[in-house]
């Protein structure tokens, strides 16, 4: 059947930009700059200074950042990096990239972020950085993070991926570790109309090397002084990304009024609305609920012409491809009841009021008991 409430509406978004959208094609099409370029570079410029940030350095994917924030880093082979196995499979998939081992540790209930109190005890002396990952746009709790790290001689890599403007006790996520990585997918709080992504560096030299690797390892044309990647952003992607950026504080309060919404339309529902912590400016990437029937749910929210989804059904841990890893289910108790139970209603800044209330009368029409969640203060 016809979608009633999608679970996106990126088409919606894209309508009033679309003359400046085309005009951002137009330039680069003008200019014949289609691989980095001038659009690219003012895109970095840009994003740096949103994130209140030194360095930014634009590429091809999220994924990329990552794998490249943790080479500029000196993780390699034999090393092990600390990170969340409720996330998406690319975070340890980077960490494999180089060589090194994923080492997880299990989340906090309430946020769906690393606990924090927990990394210490997985520190070995072959750990070289931890990956705190923003899942769905809420900051992990970065101040003890950031203590461990530095008490250990580790790197911290923001997987910053879902938290485009996020901040963290006033501070934009991006600009607390040593590195952070942002993907622009096209479904992303800020998004492109392909695949692109970007690492924030502290330190000059840093962000020197990570320029290098993205294009072949080149200091200049032809001299190449370390082995590299094609992981070059496209000068259109560039171009688009600077049309929507300066939108992505409007598009952010809409969500986050979205979001507020949900918490009043839900509060004596049957689900366990997300928890905005203390320390927090969630940006809402994925409004994901807790249900201990998250099929019969998905079923009928499916019915009522309402799209849901589900971010993550399974732990990087569990997941078929890292099973030399050598962790079972059991190992991370909250990554895993997580997974079992959480179900992500719609939510982007065009939703209305009336279709937030089309979802909140199919919770209503179920028959199991009310469970009503407090959200932090």
């Amino acid at each position: 059947m016809r979608s009633v409430v999608p679970f996106l509406d990126l088409a919606g978004q894209h309508a009033p930009l679309r003359p400046a959208m085309e005009a951002a094609v137009k330039r680069v099409f003008d200019t014949g700059q289609y691989i980095l370029g001038p659009e690219v570079d003012a895109f970095e410029r840009e994003f740096a200074a949103y994130c209140d940030a030194e360095h930014a350095i634009a590429m091809n994917s999220g994924t990329s950042a990552l794998h490249l924030a943790l080479l500029a880093a000196g993780v390699g082979p034999g090393d092990e990096v600390i990170t969340t196995p409720f996330t998406f499979v690319a975070t340890a998939a980077a960490i494999c990239y180089t060589g090194a081992r994923p080492v997880f540790v299990d989340i906090d209930r309430a946020s769906f972020n690393i606990d924090a109190a927990r990394i210490a005890g997985a520190i070995t002396p072959r750990t070289r950085a931890v990956i705190p990952v923003h899942l769905y746009g809420q900051p992990a709790d970065m101040d003890p993070i950031v203590d461990v790290a530095r008490r250990h001689g580790l790197t911290v890599i923001e997987d910053a991926c879902q938290a485009h403007g996020a901040e963290y006790k006033g501070r934009r996520v991006g600009a607390i570790g040593d590195f952070a990585c942002f993907s622009f997918y096209p479904g992303k709080n800020l998004g492109a109309c392909g695949e692109a992504g970007l690492v924030l560096a502290r330190d000059p030299e840093a962000a020197r090397v990570v320029r290098m690797l993205r294009d072949w390892g080149q200091a200049r044309k032809y001299e190449h002084l370390m082995p590299g990647y094609n992981y070059r952003m496209e000068g259109i992607q560039g171009a688009l990304l600077r049309v929507k950026l300066p939108h992505l504080e409007t598009w952010t309060e809409a969500r986050r009024a979205c979001a507020a919404r949900y918490r009043d339309l839900l509060a004596d529902s049957i689900v366990e609305a997300p928890a905005e912590q203390s320390y927090a400016r969630h940006v809402y990437h994925v409004y994901a609920v807790r249900t201990k029937d998250r099929a019969g749910l998905q079923q009928q929210f499916d019915a009522a012409g309402v799209q849901t989804g589900i971010h993550y059904p399974t732990p990087v841990h569990l997941q078929p491809a890292y099973a030399n890893l050598g962790y079972r289910a059991g190992d991370f108790p909250e990554a895993e009841a997580a997974a079992r139970e959480v179900l992500s209603l719609p939510l982007f800044p065009g939703l209305t009021e009336e279709q937030q209330r089309i979802v909140a009368q199919v919770l209503a029409r179920r028959e199991e008991p009310i469970t009503c969640v407090q959200h932090a203060s």
